[in-house]
């Protein structure tokens, strides 16, 4: 049965590859300490501190460049101010919903207490500090609700499973962060469909009912270097977070083609991105509430990052993958992040094939409406590293055509070894 599998896909012509590297806007911090404290030093931020406040500072479970040194200098300036500050992870249920698992994502981040020079509470406790409009009772920290003060430090982007005014970012923070097991119950049970509407409605009684001092908005650039960081006074978070949204959105690493019948993927991780592989990248979404362009046809993922120790999440979104790959696959475990998630498609199985040429020769061979012989194939170690890429030389005069594109090489041959594999 394996052999006529094989048979079917018949040996496929594969395209001659060029190296080019696609150049996207790379201002960036290169040292935040003065920035935090430019930003820190502006009247309406500053006068929200006194002497003697203990004050929460929350950190998330998804890495973020710099953000040992944003922590610390923060702490730093409150400590000046004779401000006690300490950090919360602001995780939700991540970290196995546990108070150690989540200290751990941050220890695992370089975000240790000698590194950022306070105390680092760690506590799944929670406490109702109000009810939404709906009547949902809206919980927080029970360490942050108990401090004078809480400062909302988290990265602004877009998210891979829905579309709004608010998306990663303070608000979520506030809602599903701060909110712990709880808000991402609420929020991740009713669905993604719902973000968009619970997120900035949750955000807002938190706002009301709790001393929020002020955000630091962060945004990465393609790169996923500092591009920005910004002091925002509480009561501006609502307004100001979405023109910082628009920003990240112009940011996003993407592919510079259009058209693409083939992605091929050496790795998917869930170091390399949440979905496990960049749905702004690959246009594959896990939900219907993000509005994109779908412009690629087959997608073939030929293995597992190690940092993901098995975790397959992404899997789903291909439409082929390797023997190799699957054998790495730890199943139940990343059904948990799907079953918290309800999001079940991302841990599905793509159709398995034995080896890296097989993968890639039936993507081109499931391709419709495309001349299989010139085929617009792209390779990718992963969607982290979105600059280096390579092409098939069918595309080489659409990244002549363009400024932002270099070309590294002329056209070479795919080698592959004994067994198949690249």
């Amino acid at each position: 049965m394996g052999e006529s599998l094989y048979e079917a896909i018949g040996q496929v012509k594969l395209p001659r590859m060029v190296r080019v590297r696609q150049h996207f806007e790379d201002n960036r911090i290169e040292d935040p300490v003065p920035v935090v404290e430019e930003q820190m030093g502006q009247s309406r931020i500053l006068e929200t501190i006194r002497p003697g406040m203990r004050i929460a500072i929350t950190a998330s479970s998804r890495p973020i460049h710099n953000l040992d040194i944003i922590l610390r200098t923060i702490v730093r300036l409150l400590q000046r101010q004779g401000a006690e500050p300490f950090v919360i992870p602001a995780m939700g249920s991540h970290g196995g919903g546990t108070a150690e698992g989540q200290k751990h994502i941050l220890n695992s981040y370089g975000i240790t207490e000698e590194r950022v020079g306070c105390p680092i509470l760690s506590s799944m406790e929670t406490v109702s500090v109000g009810n939404s409009p709906e009547g949902h009772s809206v919980h927080i920290d029970a360490l942050a609700n108990a401090a004078q003060g809480i400062i909302v430090v988290g990265k602004i982007r877009p998210h891979s499973g829905f579309s709004g005014p608010y998306e990663s970012g303070l608000m979520k923070m506030m809602t599903i962060g701060l909110g712990k097991q709880h808000g991402a119950a609420v929020c991740h049970n009713a669905g993604a469909k719902y973000l968009a509407k619970y997120i900035p409605m949750f955000a807002n009684v938190i706002l009301e009912n709790c001393n929020i001092l002020f955000g630091v908005g962060i945004i990465e650039n393609a790169y996923h270097k500092t591009y920005l960081i910004e002091c925002i006074p509480a009561n501006d978070i609502p307004s100001r977070e979405p023109v910082l949204l628009q920003k990240a959105y112009t940011l996003l690493p993407r592919l510079m083609f259009k058209d693409v019948a083939v992605l091929v993927l050496d790795e998917i991780g869930k170091n390399i991105s949440g979905d496990g592989m960049d749905p702004y990248i690959t246009t594959r979404f896990g939900t219907p509430y993000v509005t994109a362009e779908e412009s690629i046809q087959k997608v073939a993922i030929l293995d597992i990052s190690a940092e993901s120790h098995g975790g397959m999440l992404g899997a789903g979104w291909a439409d082929v993958c390797t023997r190799r790959m699957f054998d790495k696959c730890a199943l139940e475990e990343s059904y948990v992040n799907a079953i918290t998630a309800t999001i079940f498609d991302g841990v599905r199985i793509p159709m398995i094939l034995k080896n890296d040429y097989y993968a890639i020769a039936a993507c081109i061979r499931g391709s419709v409406d495309v001349d299989r012989e010139n085929i617009r194939l792209v390779r990718m170690h992963n969607t982290l590293e979105a600059y280096d890429i390579e092409i098939s030389e069918s595309m080489l005069d659409d990244a002549c055509r363009n400024p932002d594109i270099e070309i590294l090489g002329g056209p070479k041959e795919l080698e592959f070894d004994e067994n198949g594999n690249l």
